[in-house]
This record gives structure tokens, C-alpha cells and sequence, in this order.
């Protein structure tokens, strides 16, 4: 609980990082916590809210994946973060915490966090979900080559942060990135490299 006295303005979090590095558990994780602790917080899957908000714009052919507007993503997005920031909850704390590979595409968050995952655990995790061998690869590679990072400092500079939930509990992942949105922990991109394991 200690943690959370630190957490004492209204905040938007962004988690995103490679598919299966662990963003919907963690999140779902984090939003329940604090709403058990007397935060008004709210999570939004954001692959669900573009279906919802009818942002689709069709199927990759070849990966077999949805294509986002992802201009009218963001402003949709932005929307609904003003939306729930200036709604009255009679003094509680709101905290809106977003999650989805897609999050680090838009803008809007006080603090952006990217999971990183050992391509090696990542790869057994794709192969349960029975991702395709080329969608396997992709996947790998974009997390060895840390592309959601990189694509995360293009709009976000210092406020991204990335964490290494390689070897982390669920709830190890919520407190670190607790304390990074406190400001308590500095996690800085760049320091995380599994540039070993693409080169092998």
C-alpha cells in the first residue's frame, strides 16, 4: 500500500509491448488492485475499443491481422481520456490505464510502459496461442530488435519506460510499474537487450 500513497493525481497509463509479453494480465492485475485500494480506475483494452468505436479498416491478407485507423484511434482515444478525467468522483484519484499493442501508436499518457519479454519464453507462450510459424518470427524478431520501444520514444521521449517481465510475478510487473509512474523508479528505454538471443 505504500506505493499508493505516492499515487496522488490523476493519472493515464499505457501498457503495450510485442503480443504475449503478459499487457492484458498485468493490466487487469493493476486495475483491480486499485480499485480494491479506493482508486476510481478504469481499463480499456484498446483492440476492443477499436472494434467498438468502428475503427476497423480491414484484414492484413497476409498476416491475417486487423488494420486500425490509427489517426482516428488516437482521437477517439484522447476523447474518452478527457471524458474520464473530468467526470466528478466526489475526490477519489482516477486512474485510466490502457493497454494493447497498439497504445504506444497514440499519445495521451502520463507515463508509457512496455513490457519486454526473453524471446526464447516469448516464443514458447506464440506457439501456445498457435500462431502461425511466419507470425512466431515476426513477433520474435520485432521483440528482439525491441521495435514497440523504439516506436514508444518516437512520441513519448522520457516518459516511455520499459520493463524486463521475464523472470517477474504478475504482481512484481504491477508494483514496478507503480513505482515508475510514481516516480519512484527510473526504467529507462534502452537497457533492456535481447540482441544475443536474434543473433545466435
Amino acid at each position: 500500500m505504500s506505493i499508493l500513497n505516492d499515487l496522488s493525481n490523476d493519472t493515464v497509463i499505457f501498457i503495450s509491448g510485442t503480443p504475449c509479453t503478459g499487457k492484458t494480465t498485468v493490466a487487469i492485475e493493476l486495475n483491480d488492485y486499485l480499485s480494491d485500494n479506493g482508486f476510481n480506475s478504469k481499463l480499456i483494452k484498446i483492440n476492443d475499443f477499436a472494434i467498438e468505436n468502428d475503427l476497423v479498416l480491414g484484414e492484413d491478407p497476409d498476416k491475417f491481422y486487423k488494420v486500425i485507423d490509427i489517426d482516428k484511434l488516437n482521437d477517439c482515444l484522447n476523447r474518452e481520456i478527457n471524458n474520464f478525467l473530468s467526470n466528478d468522483t466526489e475526490g477519489s484519484i482516477k486512474v485510466l490505464i490502457v493497454e494493447g499493442h497498439l497504445s504506444h501508436l497514440c499519445d495521451g499518457a502520463d507515463k508509457m510502459i512496455v513490457l519486454r519479454l526473453n524471446p526464447s519464453i516469448l516464443e514458447e507462450r506464440l506457439k501456445e496461442r498457435n500462431y502461425s510459424k511466419s507470425k512466431i518470427e515476426e513477433n520474435l524478431e520485432s521483440e528482439a530488435l525491441a521495435v514497440c520501444s523504439a516506436e514508444a520514444y518516437d512520441i513519448y521521449g522520457e516518459k516511455a519506460h520499459e520493463i524486463d517481465v521475464s523472470d517477474k510475478s504478475i504482481e512484481e510487473t504491477r508494483d514496478l510499474i507503480l513505482e515508475i509512474v510514481t516516480g519512484n523508479l527510473e526504467s529507462p528505454l534502452g537497457l533492456i537487450d535481447f540482441m544475443e538471443w536474434f543473433l545466435k
